[in-house]
């Protein structure tokens, strides 16, 4: 037996935006949620440009993966996406400082590859157990982590959606990089803070705990925060571990959500 992924990913616009520059994707091995930002559309663009360079990654790498430098390999696609990003705004310099956030997760045997950069988030249920795999990229993070201010005040802090790191145009990526064990009956969330910024660690792991299937979890996590008022684009996957008999066996096939799949269709 063998460990895979079964997935679900969903996307919404929430209540107070008027588009989605959020975007995301699955395949059998990996998921990826991205949040642009930029205004006029263009934050949409970096997100879904970042989600497609991730996508290519993942289709041409071999099955096994055991002798390939999945760091590398993930470093690389960050920079190919700051890269596409500062070429599109030499040739559009309208779109001088769009960028996005990235929370990524590479299967590769008995682990996941993880990247991350900004404030999107990947969470862990265990045994019953909610833990967070991310460190959010934020101004308050910063100050929370300083002692200088409290957890409970960064939820309101005017300015906690301050990022400190982001993929962009004007530098290089800076991010995270990470190996994680899983077991079989792990789950997994990759969100937008259009879903932080409104259900709590206590209302996440209820959903996660509910016993409900993926596709289920995500569409009543999306539910959630738009009851909560929807103030952000609302982009969520959620994962399961779970025992695979055939190792040849094909994967999910690529589904996408959000911006990269408004553009798709626009295409």
């Amino acid at each position: 037996m063998v460990l895979g992924l079964r997935s679900a990913i969903g996307s919404d616009v929430g209540r107070r935006r008027t588009s989605n520059q959020d975007s995301g994707a699955t395949t059998g091995r990996l998921l990826i949620v991205a949040d642009g930002m930029g205004g006029h559309a263009h934050g949409e663009i970096a997100s879904a440009t970042t989600v497609s360079v991730f996508t290519e990654l993942e289709a041409r790498l071999p099955q096994d993966l055991s002798d390939i430098d999945l760091a590398a390999e993930l470093t690389e696609a960050l920079n190919d996406a700051t890269d596409r990003l500062a070429r599109r705004a030499a040739d559009e310099p309208e779109m001088r400082g769009m960028g996005t956030t990235v929370v990524s997760l590479l299967l590769t045997g008995d682990q996941l590859a993880l990247a991350h950069i900004g404030d999107s988030r990947i969470y862990l249920l265990r045994g019953g157990e909610l833990s967070r795999l991310t460190h959010d990229h934020t101004m308050v993070q910063q100050l929370v982590d300083q002692g200088q201010i409290t957890l409970e005040e960064a939820a309101h802090h005017p300015r906690r959606s301050v990022l400190m790191r982001a993929l962009s145009t004007d530098h290089a990526p800076d991010p995270d990089l990470d190996r994680v064990d899983i077991l079989a009956g792990d789950r997994y969330l990759l969100c937008s803070d259009g879903v932080t910024a409104v259900l709590d660690d206590e209302a996440l792991h209820r959903e996660l705990a509910s016993g409900a299937e993926p596709d289920q979890v995500v569409t009543q996590l999306i539910a959630l925060a738009n009851e909560g008022g929807g103030p952000d684009n609302i982009t969520a996957i959620v994962a399961d571990v779970v025992e695979i008999a055939d190792v040849d066996a094909p994967g999910q096939d690529l589904r996408i959500a959000g911006a990269v799949a408004d553009i798709a269709t626009a295409d």
